[in-house]
Order: C-alpha cells, then structure tokens, then sequence
C-alpha cells in the first residue's frame, strides 16, 4: 500500500517535522536543534565517568553539569558547571561555552570567569569530529592532567605548577574544600541541584536496599514505588 508523508515521518528519526512554509533558515536552525538532541541521547552510554550534565527546562541549548572527581589533586572535588551552546552550534567553529559556578584553580580555566579554554584545545570546532561528550571528556582530562604545556587561560597558575609545586597544591586543596562547602549552593534555574538529607531520604534508601537487592531488578517501576513509599514518611 501507499505509505503517505506523515507516516514517514513518524516512522523515520531522520525527518524533522517542520512547518511547509517556514524558511530556509528555519529549517537549518531545526536540523541543529536535532542533531543537540541526539548528541544528548549518545552521553546516555558514552559521557565520562563522573561527569553529569541535565538539560535546562527552558532552553535547548543550556546544559547543567557537575564532574565528581575520584582521583588525583582534584580528588573528592564537586565542580558544578553551566555549559551553553550558541544558536548555530553544530556549524563550524561555534564553540561551546563551559563556565564553572564555583572557584576552580587551573591553568585551563580562567580566574576571572571560570570559563574552560576549550578553543586552545579545539581551534576549530567541527561538528563532523566534535560533540558534546568532547567537551565533557576534556573537561574530565584538565583535573587528572600532570603537564600544562598547553595550557592558556591562567598562565600564573601554570607558572606556578612548575616553579612552586608544594604552593600549586595548596590552592589546588583550598579550591576542592571549597567545592565541597558550597555542594549545596545551587544556580536558581539549574536543574542539577543538591540538598542536604532528608529522613525521607534515608528512608528511601533503606527501602532500596531492603526491597532491590540486586542490579538486575533495578526497574524505574521498583525506585518509584519506594519512593512513593519514602513520601509517606
């Protein structure tokens, strides 16, 4: 039989229903806006470990992260993160913006703004080789990184890697200690926030360790049930 357009589209993840009489820059603008939501969905089984990024609720191109760090003179650091795409992000050379919300002391990130130089690492940004879990894999790198040959964005503190180590290490310390004071000081409009624990909380937890005690029955169906469990309490 005669399948008809709509069909088509609904069947094809590859079309993007798109007004007739929108123009041409619209549709490219919509082919872009795609192409983020499936950057997006790829981070599901290949962003980082540690690494966690949360689209706002109000714009497509606004992102909310945080990077737990295991290891190294980061190690037990929580860098929360905004990370913004401009309007034709997914054309050559549009560069994402990641800028840390709270102090982080690295020869990568500017002092100033706690901007991540992400063009010194990429000076041109393709969109046939570069994604969004790039950005998150670099991000990941400069906390476990022993060298700064490349760095750019804080030259002082560079300098003083390699002339002052014992001193580099104190203020790499007092920017984890920091990190950790301020867990719970959460932007107005993100979405990755943290607060302190509830008795819900706890319940919850005992409820799941109770209740799913092996990975395999980790169902959304089984967290939820405990949860509304918890929510009684």
């Amino acid at each position: 039989r005669k399948v008809n357009k709509v069909e088509r589209m609904a069947t094809s993840p590859s079309i993007i229903p798109v007004s007739p009489i929108a123009s041409e820059e619209e549709r490219e603008q919509a082919l872009r806006d795609y192409k983020v939501t499936i950057e997006y969905k790829h981070l599901k089984s290949h962003a980082p470990g540690g690494v966690f990024l949360i689209p706002s609720m109000e714009n497509l191109r606004q992102f909310y992260g945080v990077i737990f760090v295991r290891r190294g003179p980061y190690s037990n650091g929580i860098f929360k993160f905004q990370l913004k795409l401009p309007p034709k992000y997914n054309d050559e050379n549009a560069h994402p913006t990641l800028t840390f919300s709270g102090y982080v002391y690295s020869p990568y990130v500017d002092e100033a703004t706690g901007v991540l130089d992400i063009k010194s690492a990429y000076a041109k940004w393709d969109p046939s080789r570069h994604y969004l879990v790039t950005v998150l894999t670099y991000l990941k790198k400069i906390f476990y990184s022993k060298t700064f040959v490349d760095a750019k964005a804080n030259i002082v503190a560079k300098e003083l890697a390699t002339k002052d180590p014992q001193s580099f290490r104190k203020k790499i310390d007092a920017c984890v200690r920091e990190s950790q004071k301020n867990m719970y000081s959460n932007d107005p409009d993100s979405t990755a926030k943290f607060t302190e624990e509830q008795v819900s909380h706890s319940v919850l937890r005992d409820l799941l360790k109770h209740h799913v005690k092996h990975e395999s029955k980790v169902t959304k169906q089984a967290v939820l049930a405990q949860i509304e469990k918890a929510q009684r309490v």
